[in-house]
């Protein structure tokens, strides 16, 4: 299940690193976390583990064990070959029969998952799931389609990951 968590657990044992480190330990952790590594998108859903460390009695301070800790972070991120996340949105439209064809290759050329479709009274209800940044200007699209005859509802549904191509296109215009 995607959340939109962070954990932070300290196993930290016998003093190996001061309790006063701990917590910017922690802001670095959740700093680093919200750079982002792939195209500077905040990584989300991670638990982190704070389990040794060291540190020198004379030069060890709060910003340092900070700046360690998002350095650190962040190349774990790097290893861990992220993935961008998008919203889906679950989609109904309502239109004439004759325009359903339409409204399905539409949605489809929009990378719409069409999960169904129902008679509601004279019309038909199209049910779908559609990344948002697909949704962008539906409306005009749709009256275009339809004669101005059918509408249309959206709503917030879950997170997928981006396929590789779309992935690949925000991350070079993201540089």
């Amino acid at each position: 299940k995607r959340a939109n968590g962070f954990e932070f657990i300290n196993t930290i044992k016998g003093g190996v690193i001061p309790q006063e480190y701990i917590a910017p330990c922690e802001k670095g952790f959740k700093e680093g976390l919200d750079r982002g590594v792939v195209a500077g998108f905040k990584i989300v859903n991670v638990s982190v583990e704070l389990w040794d460390g060291s540190y020198h009695e004379v030069d060890s301070n709060e910003m340092a064990f900070k700046i360690a800790a998002s350095m650190a972070i962040q190349d774990a991120c790097k290893r861990a070959k992220p993935m961008i996340l998008e919203p889906m949105m679950k989609v109904e439209v309502v239109t004439p029969e004759k325009f359903m064809g339409d409204i399905t290759g539409n949605l489809s050329s929009k990378r719409g998952i069409i999960e169904g479709m129902e008679d509601r009274g004279m019309n038909k209800a199209l049910r779908a799931v559609v990344p948002l940044s697909e949704m962008f200007g539906y409306m005009t699209g749709l009256r275009s389609m339809t004669e101005g005859r059918a509408s249309f509802t959206m709503e917030f549904l879950r997170y997928d990951i981006v396929p590789n191509s779309v992935a690949e296109t925000i991350i070079v215009a993201r540089k």
